[in-house]
């Protein structure tokens, strides 16, 4: 019983499957670099604010870096009955310094520490991230550069619908990861403001100094209500939608990349070291990991949607309840570096069929609304330019042929406006090459975005 920090006021001691019910070190133990940090922080504050002795202040940060140094080491395991890391960081100090670790508590509650430790641990997450999507975007734009005049069908409602280029669809991905850049960037900043010294709910009457504690840890500034400093789980909730829309992002990509796969389209195809076989069909080459992806996605979904209904009708200040915050973000974390992971050497390695998707683009009467805008240019109105082009699709249908192999007296049966350069307007290089418009597929207008993009991406900092 003496052994829980919190012992006072019981006469009994917690009955086992309570204190295995109420314990959380088997998920918050890996934030240990963070409370360590923390807590040297607090300790430094302590002795300069000459609220604790600064001998032992300096005996206490001691302490503390050989607990950090036996945990990196392996020297030292965490006991799986500790209720959490705080208390068992802290029993560890006081068994190696004596009374001088009791005082690291001082103006301090785990409220406010754990607060601090998920945000330390956070921040830290974001960065690395952040880090692995700019790797993502570099990857996704290396292989549009290599593409800017690779022509493949664009889709709507997975129709055929008109001729753009591969790298033109990459770059829409880029742009989407981008903003996922952005999104992170912005979280980093929410996250960035240190909740230390709100103890319990209302602050203390110890006079800290909260801004040097801050400065100590590297946060830009401190939050300035202390019920909402122990309470607050915005930037958790935040950061968790953050990853779910970049998961969302990667299972749109990964929904393509399956497709491109099959036979039906045959596109692209995987490297052999990020496809897997069948147990019975010896033919099979299956995209197993952009499955995975797209099924962990569902995953991360439920990791946001715990943390909202986990929040929604808390009071102020502290809930227990709010202990159920770090399994979930810690899971979506793990789950979007995992899966960032494995995905960019996927898509490195992976082989472009250029013929196929040209071949496809060839078919489908992807040209279509170009040939309205033949007529169009002609002086028609685009209604009328846009009936007479059905009218030739579907004697396209009819006679089993395409738009390029129509013969000249068929389009001009319906409007004396065709003429044989009719062929060169609809042609698949020039539909591309012209759509120049910014944002648009022509190769130049590509590269321009890429060059942007880029420019845009190296100046999202944290």
């Amino acid at each position: 019983m003496d052994k829980m920090m919190w012992a006072g006021r019981f006469s009994k001691e917690i009955a086992a499957d309570v204190n295995d019910f109420n314990s959380s070190i088997s998920f918050d133990a890996r934030m240990y670099r963070q409370d360590i940090k923390g807590s040297i922080a607090h300790a430094t504050m302590l002795g300069e604010q000459g609220i604790i002795d600064k001998s032992e202040s300096a005996v206490i940060i001691e302490g503390l870096k050989g607990i950090l140094a036996d945990i990196e080491a392996g020297k030292l395991d965490f006991d799986p009955n500790a209720e959490d890391i705080h208390m068992f960081i802290e029993a560890q100090l006081t068994e190696r310094v004596g009374d001088a670790g009791k005082r690291l508590h001082t103006a301090r509650s785990r409220n406010d520490q754990v607060a601090v430790d998920l945000k330390l641990y956070l921040k830290d997450e974001i960065s690395i991230i952040s880090d692995m999507v700019r790797q993502l975007i570099g990857t996704v734009t290396d292989l549009a550069e290599q593409h800017t005049e690779t022509v493949m069908p664009g889709y709507t409602h997975l129709q055929r619908a008109q001729p753009i280029t591969f790298a033109h669809h990459l770059m829409a991905y880029a742009q989407m990861f981008a903003r996922d850049l952005s999104r992170l960037a912005d979280c980093y900043k929410r996250t960035d403001v240190m909740p230390l010294g709100s103890c319990a709910l209302a602050g203390t009457t110890y006079p800290l100094d909260r801004r040097r504690t801050a400065e100590l840890l590297g946060f830009a500034d401190i939050t300035l209500n202390s019920l909402d400093g122990v309470s607050d789980r915005d930037y958790a909730i935040e950061l968790c939608n953050d990853i779910s829309m970049l998961m969302m992002h990667l299972s749109r990509f990964s929904e393509e990349i399956i497709l491109w796969c099959s036979w039906e389209f045959k596109f692209i195809e995987l490297d052999d070291a990020y496809s897997t076989g069948s147990s019975i069909m010896p033919q099979k080459k299956n995209p197993d990991i952009t499955e995975l992806i797209r099924g962990k996605t569902a995953r991360v979904y439920g990791d946001l949607q715990t943390l909202l209904t986990m929040m929604k009708g808390l009071p102020l200040a502290y809930n227990k309840d709010m202990q159920e915050d770090k399994e979930a973000i810690f899971d979506a974390i793990d789950t979007v570096k995992m899966c960032i992971k494995t995905f960019i050497p996927m898509l490195a390695t992976m082989t472009v069929n250029k013929e196929n998707m040209r071949a496809a683009a060839a078919k489908g009467f992807i040209n279509a609304t170009d040939c309205a805008d033949y007529l169009v240019k002609k002086g028609l109105p685009f209604r009328t330019a846009y009936k007479i082009t059905g009218m030739l699709v579907a004697m396209c249908i009819e006679k089993n042929t395409t738009l390029e192999d129509l013969p000249i007296e068929e389009y001009k049966a319906l409007s004396d406006e065709f003429d044989t350069d009719v062929y060169d307007a609809i042609s698949l290089d020039r539909c591309v090459m012209t759509r120049n418009v910014e944002g648009g597929p022509a190769p130049e207008a590509v590269k321009a975005q890429i060059a942007e993009l880029k420019a845009r991406v190296g100046e999202i900092k944290l």
